[in-house]
């Protein structure tokens, strides 16, 4: 087997893996499949962690590892697959994040793999054993990298933004209501 050969092998599998589990965990949200919660469920914690409105949030979250994970499974419109990924692992990151690093713990390690592989693999390309080759590469120019990555940049940088806004605003008010309960007694 050539290096070429195995390079397109090692991006199919990459892509199989990382797309699979994203797809699974994006089915968990949205349809509760694989012991997962559903949009209701999962809206419900998606409001308890910040991202209000939930139930939109969750879909939101569910489309982009659902829609990403299988698009990037199949290597078919590779950036905007992998930049959505990527983008939903980093607002996944953002909850997981004053735990620390490690996944053991509550960290963020998991969620930062999977966004860093899938936008390795935007970037990488899908390889040729892939729809995105056989289609010519209609949906996978190089153009396209960067404008998906902007786009889901921007994206994220406001909803996880507005959801730091809101959890401090939060933790700010009760400790309002704290020194005021404290001085009225």
């Amino acid at each position: 087997m050539s290096c070429y050969d195995r390079r397109d092998l090692g991006l199919l599998l990459l892509r199989l893996g990382t797309g699979g589990v994203l797809a699974a965990h994006g089915t968990q949200k949205l349809f509760g499949w694989f012991g997962g919660h559903g949009l209701a469920g999962t809206g419900q914690f998606f409001e308890s962690v910040g991202y209000t409105p939930g139930k939109p949030s969750a879909a939101a979250a569910g489309l982009a590892e659902a829609g990403g994970g299988t698009l990037l499974a199949l290597g078919l419109a590779t950036p905007a697959a992998g930049a959505a990924a990527a983008g939903a692992m980093a607002g996944a990151a953002a909850v997981h994040t004053p735990n620390g690093f490690f996944n053991a713990s509550g960290g963020y390690e998991y969620a930062a793999s999977l966004g860093l592989t899938a936008a390795g693999l935007a970037v990488a390309g899908p390889g040729r054993l892939s729809v995105d080759h056989a289609l010519g590469h209609a949906v996978n120019r190089n153009w396209m990298i960067p404008a998906a990555f902007a786009a889901t940049g921007l994206v994220t940088a406001l909803v996880v933004g507005a959801r730091n806004r809101r959890l401090r605003q939060a933790e700010e008010g009760e400790q309002t209501a704290l020194f005021e309960e404290t001085f009225d007694e």
